[in-house]
């Protein structure tokens, strides 16, 4: 439940800025033809495009689509398999334990500086997404850290590039072997489409 309301919640803040950012984009455009461009477009608009990345990235991390390598850690045996995504968890958080530490040190040295096409806008506002999203990403992680561990232990992780890739081919589940190593094929799926 928790994970679902928070998903939710970074699922308005992304549609949020995504409406933001496109009547940013449009304004920007149609002033522009009238001959009139807006003083501030091009620092808003980049802004914009830099937070939506930030609480885009956790959204997608919540919902563990950014690139991986399950190919790769499915064909080890489970244990091995567990201690590899362990170990890949671990470094995710570090990085971002970094970048939390970073951005709040910009957040210092910015204190005082404006925007320079609005100055009653605070640069420690804007760049106020760098500490703040390292930490939605931090705890978008560790929701999902549970379905890692099930499906490192388990049939191992879906590749969401191969689905994309070849949306009418079913992935079957790994099965470990003596030597841990997944013995499967790809089998045609029963339905067509996509399966999320």
């Amino acid at each position: 439940m928790l994970r679902a309301g928070f998903g939710r919640v970074l699922e308005a803040i992304v549609v949020f800025l995504v409406v933001a950012l496109t009547l940013i984009i449009i304004a920007g455009f149609v002033f522009r033809s009238f001959g009139s461009s807006l003083v501030w477009y091009d620092e808003v608009a980049s802004i914009g495009l830099a937070w939506l990345t930030y609480y885009g990235s956790a959204l997608a991390a919540l919902r563990g689509a950014h690139i991986g390598f399950p190919g790769i850690v499915n064909a080890m045996p489970p244990r091995l398999r567990l201690a590899v995504a362990l170990f890949g968890e671990a470094c995710v958080f570090l990085f971002f334990i970094v970048l939390t530490y970073t951005g709040m040190e910009v957040l210092m040295i910015l204190e005082g500086d404006t925007l320079v096409s609005l100055p009653s806008i605070p640069l420690q506002l804007t760049q106020s997404v760098i500490p703040v999203g390292a930490v939605l990403f931090m705890i978008a992680e560790l929701l999902r850290l549970p379905d890692v561990i099930k499906s490192a232990l388990g049939d191992g992780f879906v590749d969401h590039e191969l689905e994309d890739a070849l949306p009418g081919i079913e992935a079957p589940p790994v099965h470990s072997g003596a030597q841990g190593v997944a013995a499967a094929a790809p089998a045609p799926a029963l339905h067509g489409g996509s399966r999320r």
